[in-house]
């Protein structure tokens, strides 16, 4: 496979700068092709702006990025990005977490490459809008790979932060899976704030095992959109009684800290 990893390390003696070195190393051991974009390292501009659009006045982002891309004027560090894509057959989001979610300079990544006529407010030969399910990402699988300060526990189906997948669901389901990805479970560096340097080791080796399933592990079962869905709203007879994000789940497999799978109950149409 080709794989896009994109990392947003703080700091390039990091936990998550170091793991990121082994996990390519690992990836290219296995035979893969691996394309690395380090965000920090690359000076990445995470704010979206009219200069991106080329607009004058007021700055409607969805229509201004849908007119530069059909127009080929998006901005070249963009468009370098989107080339990543395209070519990746697998892609790997890899950061600490920061306040439940990516670091800036990350969601500014999807901010800036992730836009309108790109990875979504795109059409179909059909007609219908390319989303959850389908589109740019369509066929190519995505790994989300996180670190915490709290331990594993807090992360748990009882943890006090709430569950991997479910505090995550904004990016796994919201970004990645609405731009057609085969989303995996996300795999989870838990108490990263005293690690040890056996520690460390041990986190590589555990980074390493879950790679080796990059190609073949089962998927998060998301409700494809076409298949479940009307009007953006579940068909009254598709998970019946069910609410929240649970709901939007297939039978089949959930995540648990550190990125292991375990059977999932759910009611399924």
């Amino acid at each position: 496979m080709n794989v896009l990893w994109v990392v947003a390390p703080p700091d390039p003696q990091s936990l998550t700068a170091t793991l990121a070195v082994d996990g390519v190393e690992a990836l290219r051991e296995q035979g893969h092709t691996v394309e690395v974009s380090d965000l920090p390292a690359m000076g990445w501009n995470p704010v979206v702006t009219a200069a991106d659009y080329g607009t004058e006045g007021r700055l409607r982002v969805s229509e201004a990025a849908g007119a530069a891309s059909a127009e080929g004027r998006l901005p070249a560090d963009v468009t370098a990005e989107q080339d990543k894509i395209r070519r990746a057959d697998a892609l790997v989001l890899h950061f600490p977490m920061w306040w439940f979610s990516m670091p800036a300079i990350m969601k500014g990544w999807i901010d800036r490459v992730f836009v309108s006529g790109f990875a979504y407010g795109v059409r179909a030969p059909e007609g219908h809008t390319r989303r959850y399910g389908d589109g740019i990402l369509a066929g190519k699988r995505a790994l989300v790979v996180t670190s915490t300060g709290g331990p594993a526990a807090a992360f748990g189906p009882r943890g006090v932060n709430g569950e991997l997948d479910e505090l995550l669901f904004p990016i796994l389901h919201g970004t990645l899976f609405y731009a057609g990805a085969t989303v995996l479970a996300p795999h989870l560096v838990p108490g990263a704030d005293r690690y040890t340097e056996a520690d460390a080791s041990a986190a590589a080796a555990d980074l390493r095992a879950r790679l080796a399933g990059l190609e073949a592990d089962a998927p998060l079962p998301y409700r494809v959109e076409r298949e479940d869905y009307e009007r953006l709203e579940l068909r009254p007879h598709v998970a019946t009684g069910e609410t929240g994000l649970r709901a939007h789940l297939r039978e089949g497999l959930m995540t648990t800290p550190g990125g292991d799978q375990q059977a999932l109950t759910q009611v399924s149409a």
